[in-house]
């Protein structure tokens, strides 16, 4: 494309006329296209109302207006260009505020000065939560500092960000870089994926140990076997397994940092203590205190109970269920609800649950082997997890118990479970897929009896999914099991949460008694109301606090303050595992709530005239087959802005203006403002190479003149190759 000098420098800039109102006014009226406006009163206009009064008021006064610069629609009302431009800057500005949610450290300080970096080496204590601090307790991770010495506490992923093509969030990492030298390793209380998720991405960084107990290094490794992307090179993973069991203690810097065993819906679950020279720390990571776990692993109540004689300085409690009155029912409650199922179920059986439960598999085989049946597993997760709780003895599989998902259909209905995971309703989940008749080897049919052995996940918004996968069961005759139904089904309890509730809160405070208390793992509200909590076992308010991702706090042996806030954010992940840029995810957001249009102008240099028509390719926005009269008057307006503008400007400016007339002209129809792109083709100038292509060879090999035939061929040739890969281009895939 050739840029046209501007030869209008000297004199007053001049704007695009507004399409001719009156003349539209005049002819058949437009249909109003879109929901948006049908109801003029929506909150887009609201807010572009209230957007023309701020621009008012900014300007001291009452609003300019300028003739020609004002569109009236076919029903009578009058859109300002303004309104128009506001109404755009308004969908970029939902936009951002969506995405704003996710934006990664160096976007939050961009308006911030900039300083050079303080390295403080004083006695103090420093712990900062990178993450877990918000959100219902996703992506956890905790920094513990003294002087030269850190370690991380957790380093999950947060599964529950809602962005078009982003998979998951993990915590930025841009305060430790900072600290990089400092680190001595991290510490993983279980092996949850919002506990360990986020290590293939962190870990190689900072080449530091991962420290855990044998099942969470377990999981560990088994991410890191599956993560997709390739590790940097001389990064090796270092793990080292500790011992819940016998107290075991190890010297990380100036910490000691020990294991002590909780209950949860995960083998392998722990407190991390952590022996500081200011004082000793308790992270208790997720837990429950279930009085009889199925794997007889109960929480280590003796050990607590002698931390707590030796002192405890802080005590940092996961806040997830602090709204749940009562106590968490014990796992063993459920077991003969799932062999009463078997008893009566007509059909085949399956179970889907989540793929780190390993107790509720194992209860499930054992009620299968009592029955005399088969066992399927379906989703790779599931299987992956499964074959390391084996490999380290956490699970008892007799012989001959496991059959293939391939096999199933061959088994008798009556001889087989298949246990897999999609409770969630997981998009391309094995559950997920059956409900859908999507399954490479299972076809549900009547008779089948399905099981969802959980409950939504908090924050996630997956009730809307499973809601939809039950529907989709349900019309294929299947009897769907759910723990929120089961005394409407006529059955027991099919799930219990892996957290405790309000009375174990309450009795990890009473068993520990620490000095000073920092609720984490919650949002603000959860963490206020376990803040309450504390209260009422008699410690003091000025002695806790309620803080959020990156704030700072310093402790002593006898204050505990807020001292300043550190770099933090979230960094988005899509599926392959690659991070997503902020920017990016912020167009997506734009493109799936307005759409794009792109306006294709092929313009005579010489003439100013359009060569052809204007080419206008939508994309969710509206579909153009169907609005033609819409579109032929989008084309009559662009030929009158080519008429009146292209000579008289310089082609960037001639796009700015095309850009704003365009956006006006689609507010006025349709009360949208898509992403506009504006394509000007000039055709006639000469680049370098085009000059040289006028030549042709001889038969000597001297360079002869084209004719101006051949020149014009030569162009249109170009110009049809150009315009068939515009129209080609699908604006949803690039």
């Amino acid at each position: 494309m050739d840029k046209k000098p501007n030869n209008l420098n000297n004199q007053r800039p001049s704007h695009l006329d507004a399409p001719q109102g009156a003349q539209r006014a005049q002819s058949k009226p437009y249909k109003q296209y879109g929901e948006r406006a049908s109801q003029p009163a929506t909150q887009r206009s609201a807010r572009s109302a209230a957007g023309a009064a701020g621009s008012a008021s900014r300007q001291g006064g009452a609003v300019r207006r300028s003739p020609g610069r004002t569109m009236t629609t076919s029903t009578g009302r009058s859109v300002s260009r303004g309104a128009a431009i506001r109404a755009q800057k308004q969908a970029v500005n939902d936009a951002n505020r969506v995405a704003n949610q996710y934006l990664d450290a160096a976007t939050k300080q961009t308006d911030q000065p900039r300083r050079a970096n303080v390295i403080d080496d004083s006695p103090r204590l420093k712990i900062i939560g990178l993450g877990g601090m918000d959100s219902g307790g996703s992506k956890n991770m905790m920094v513990i500092e003294y002087q030269n010495d850190a370690i991380v506490i957790d380093c999950g992923n947060d599964l529950g960000v809602d962005l078009p093509g982003i998979n998951y969030g993990i915590s930025d990492t841009t305060y430790l870089d900072q600290i990089k030298n400092k680190l001595r390793g991290f510490v993983m209380t279980h092996g949850h994926l919002d506990h360990i998720g986020g290590l293939p991405h962190i870990l190689p960084k900072y080449n530091v140990p991962v420290y855990g107990s044998r099942f969470t290094i377990g999981r560990v490794e088994e991410i890191f076997q599956n993560f997709g992307l390739p590790m940097p090179d001389g990064f090796q993973l270092q793990t080292v397994i500790m011992n819940e069991t016998t107290h075991e203690r190890l010297k990380l810097g100036q910490f000691y940092i020990e294991l002590v065993r909780v209950t949860h819906s995960i083998p392998g679950s722990t407190m991390v203590v952590v022996d500081t020279p200011i004082g000793r720390l308790i992270n208790t990571g997720d837990f429950r205190l279930d009085p009889n776990p199925l794997d007889h692993e109960r929480t280590d109540i003796s050990r607590i109970e002698e931390l707590a004689k030796e002192g405890v300085l802080l005590l940092m409690s996961e806040s997830t269920t602090t709204e749940r009155l009562g106590r968490t029912p014990s796992e063993s409650t459920i077991e003969k609800s799932f062999i009463d199922i078997m008893d009566r179920a007509p059909g085949r059986i399956f179970v889907g649950l989540f793929s780190t439960n390993m107790n509720r598999v194992q209860m499930i085989v054992n009620a299968a082997v009592h029955h005399g049946k088969k066992v399927a597993m379906d989703g790779r997760s599931m299987i992956s997890t499964v074959e390391m709780a084996v490999r380290n003895g956490y699970m008892k599989i007799p012989k001959g118990t496991f059959v293939s998902i391939a096999s199933a259909p061959t088994l008798k209905d009556d001889q087989i479970v298949v246990v897999c995971t999609g409770s969630q309703g997981e998009p391309n989940s094995a559950l997920q897929r059956m409900s859908l008749g999507d399954h490479k080897h299972v076809a549900l049919k009547e008779q089948d009896s399905v099981i969802l052995s959980s409950t939504p996940i908090p924050y996630s918004g997956n009730d809307a999914l499973i809601r939809s996968m039950v529907d989709e069961l349900l019309k294929k005759g299947v009897h769907v099991h759910r723990h929120e139904t089961y005394e409407l089904d006529h059955g027991g309890p099919l799930h219990v949460s892996g957290h405790g509730s309000i009375e174990e809160y309450r009795d990890i405070i009473k068993l520990i008694r620490p000095k000073f208390f920092l609720p984490i793992y919650g949002d603000f509200t959860a963490k206020k109301y376990h803040n309450d909590i504390a209260l009422e076992e008699g410690l003091p308010r000025a002695n806790m606090l309620n803080v959020e991702n990156g704030q700072v706090i310093t402790l002593t042996k006898d204050k505990m303050l807020l001292d300043g806030e550190v770099p933090h954010g979230t960094i988005l992940v899509d599926q392959t595992g690659a991070v997503v840029s902020t920017v990016v995810v912020k167009d997506r957001v734009l493109l799936a709530e307005e759409g794009v249009v792109a306006v294709v102008l092929t313009i005579d240099k010489k003439t100013g005239a359009l060569l052809t028509s204007p080419d206008i390719i939508s994309r969710g926005f509206i579909y153009m087959k169907e609005n033609e009269e819409l579109m032929n008057a989008f084309r009559t307006e662009l030929r009158r802005a080519v008429t009146q503008r292209f000579k008289r400007v310089d082609l960037d400016r001639f796009k700015a203006e095309l850009r704003d007339y365009v956006t006006h002209f689609l507010f006025e129809q349709t009360q949208r403002s898509p992403i506009v792109i504006p394509v000007v083709n000039v055709i006639g100038g000469r680049s370098e190479k085009a000059n040289n292509d006028t030549h042709k060879a001889d038969a000597n090999g001297q360079q002869q003149p084209k004719t101006p035939e051949e020149i014009a061929l030569e162009q249109q040739r170009r110009f049809a190759q150009m315009r068939q890969r515009l129209l080609n281009q699908d604006a949803r895939v690039d």
